[in-house]
């Protein structure tokens, strides 16, 4: 009983790779965690939930998946959802503590990582859409149909679900001096070879790959402007800087917490205040995209606006789940990607 109760101690010090608490919070991270992220984790809930479920009604109601981009749209959507469902528990434990056994703790970490990876992987495959659509018009043609987009939407979700794998390992609940916490019980080596791992996979890699494309669809667009190519690429854009803004800061602040003694001379409790309030402002990502469908995506608008009009929001949900699913499947044996399309799908 006693070498458990020293074992765990010995890991009071272990450095959160999810949530990313320190071992002894300042009195203002403590003030934040409890106070502000409780109510700003249930707000985004509300609001995420929400809009990413109209997001998938409106694709499969009105849409009916009929382009590569309308996949990848839809599980950007699912991604969303995933992360979505696992902030009342963040938010639960944050004012309070983890009170919801290891299992939930490693089941809730790795859809946290599974959200941050597949979210920035299918940014990733529809940045490359568009680049397909508008550099490569003729390839696309045989690349851009809904079979590829299903087919490498699920080999997303494999790589995704790989990823995560070493915090579903080390996820578990410790004890330490606010209470008992769910993060990741590893060794320094390890801890630093997880914050490689998500830094490169997660930011370094497709930032890159997205910077290619960009130069190379720019530079089509200046030889040839026109007006849709314009409005094809705007709203992947959008998604894009958007993602890499609200993402960016939490992860440059938590590769400072990691490497804080090679940056600093003292150890400084800010970082810890830093990380709670870059980590809720990442968090609050996963309800912006349908925010910004609203506000770029033309056809998006007018596809809410007919979701409206009908009868009852009921009725919209009983053809979306059930008449809309036979049509999903004539949708995707009878679909064929036109050389001229290059919508953005809303």
């Amino acid at each position: 009983m006693d070498s458990s109760i020293n074992t765990t101690d010995a890991y009071m010090t272990t450095f959160d790779y999810d949530q990313a608490p320190q071992p002894e919070e300042s009195t203002s991270s403590q003030e934040f965690n409890y106070h502000v992220v409780p109510a700003l984790y249930s707000l985004v809930f509300i609001v995420g939930l929400l809009g990413n479920a109209l997001v998938v009604l409106i694709l499969i109601r009105f849409k009916k998946l009929k382009s590569m981009t309308d996949i990848y749209l839809l599980n950007l959507a699912i991604s969303d959802l995933l992360f979505i469902v696992s902030l009342p528990f963040w938010a639960y434990a944050a004012g309070s503590q983890w009170v919801f056994g290891n299992t939930m703790c490693r089941i809730l970490s790795a859809a946290y990582e599974i959200g941050f990876y597949s979210g920035s992987f299918f940014i990733i495959l529809l940045t490359i859409d568009r680049y397909l659509a508008i550099v490569h018009a003729v390839f696309a043609m045989k690349a851009r149909t809904v079979v590829y987009g299903m087919s490498s939407s699920g080999c997303t979700w494999v790589l995704a679900s790989l990823a995560c794998v070493p915090t579903l390992m080390f996820s578990m609940v410790q004890k330490r001096k606010e209470g008992q916490k769910c993060s990741s019980l590893t060794e320094d080596a390890s801890k630093h070879l997880l914050v490689f791992m998500k830094i490169i996979l997660g930011l370094i890699i497709p930032w890159f790959i997205m910077l290619f494309c960009y130069v190379r669809i720019l530079r089509i667009l200046m030889k040839n402007r026109s007006e849709k190519k314009v409005k094809a690429i705007r709203l992947i854009f959008v998604i894009m800087v958007v993602y890499f803004i609200f993402w960016v800061p939490y992860n440059v602040t938590f590769l400072l917490m990691t490497y804080q003694d090679w940056f600093f001379s003292d150890t400084s409790n800010n970082l810890g205040l830093a990380i709670q309030v870059t980590e809720t402002i990442a968090m609050s990502h996963c309800c912006l995209n349908p925010v910004i469908y609203a506000f770029v995506g033309e056809k998006f608008r007018k596809y809410l606006s007919a979701l409206f009009r009908k009868r009852t929001v009921f009725s919209c949900c009983k053809v979306c789940l059930g008449a809309g699913l036979p049509s999903l499947e004539r949708s995707f044996s009878s679909v064929s990607t036109s050389e001229h399309d290059i919508s953005t799908g809303l």
